[in-house]
């Protein structure tokens, strides 16, 4: 029997023992409660798409406010930097600011070169250095794995809820750019909704919470990382380190 097989054992077997001899550490969750124009969440989610008569897979980008519920969405033909990078620029012009506080995400290869260890340190990649020194974007990076999916669950239910009202059935379009306008429309039209027993809509929320949004940077350069020469960051751009920590929540 291999090194392997045992460390594996163990480390299955452990957490059963503890929780059979009642010393198993117990995981509580609270309910989050949102501030306006605080926070957002970001993710990719997998769509599939008739497009120009072929069945593909495309990424869909998705922003979420979660105080209002209001969410900008973009499908992209991959989930790379440039796909990252433009969806957010899109969002927080459609929003017409920026959150004052954390954005959650996974750790995702376009923001995080290295996770440390078992805690949130990050080596962050010095093209999301830039991009997000550009925009003052203040991260935070849920869990690895599916322990941190409730973290950020809010944008991982409203990729769910946009693939299935707006995926289903399959959409056939001969570009991404027609599929787009198709998105911007079901975007304005998700703002008429009420999310749960809310007794406002999404749009009615994100007009209390648009106001207290953080004006966007007018500025000439283009963010770094959508640059084709690599990250370079703007004369008002905060020094950029080479790692950063989240804050305890």
């Amino acid at each position: 029997m291999s090194y392997q097989m045992v460390r594996r054992y163990v480390s299955d077997r452990k957490p059963e023992i503890l929780a059979a001899a009642g010393k198993a550490p117990v995981e509580a969750f609270v309910p989050q409660t949102h501030l306006p124009g605080h926070k957002a969440e970001v993710g990719f989610g997998d769509v599939t798409v008739r497009l120009a008569g072929g069945r593909v897979t495309c990424y869909l980008f998705s922003l979420r406010l979660p105080y209002s519920g209001k969410a900008v969405h973009r499908i992209f033909a991959s989930c790379g930097q440039e796909a990252f990078s433009e969806g957010h620029v899109l969002a927080h012009r459609t929003l017409g600011g920026a959150p004052r506080s954390k954005i959650r995400y996974d750790n995702l290869k376009s923001t995080v070169a290295k996770v440390v260890g078992l805690n949130r340190a990050r080596v962050e990649s010095d093209r999301w250095i830039a991009f997000r020194s550009h925009f003052n974007i203040e991260s935070f990076y849920c869990r690895p794995g599916i322990e941190g999916a409730h973290e950020k669950g809010g944008v991982e239910g409203m990729i769910g809820y946009f693939r299935r009202n707006h995926f289903t059935p399959v959409p056939q379009v001969d570009s991404l750019a027609e599929l787009n306008e198709m998105v911007d429309q079901w975007n304005l039209h998700d703002g008429h909704r009420r999310i749960g027993s809310r007794p406002r809509t999404v749009d009615e929320y994100f007009a209390v919470e648009q106001r207290l949004l953080m004006p966007l940077r007018k500025s000439r350069s283009r963010p770094a990382a959508c640059s084709r020469h690599g990250p370079t960051a703007t004369a008002r751009s905060p020094p950029a380190p080479t790692a950063t920590r989240s804050r305890p929540v």
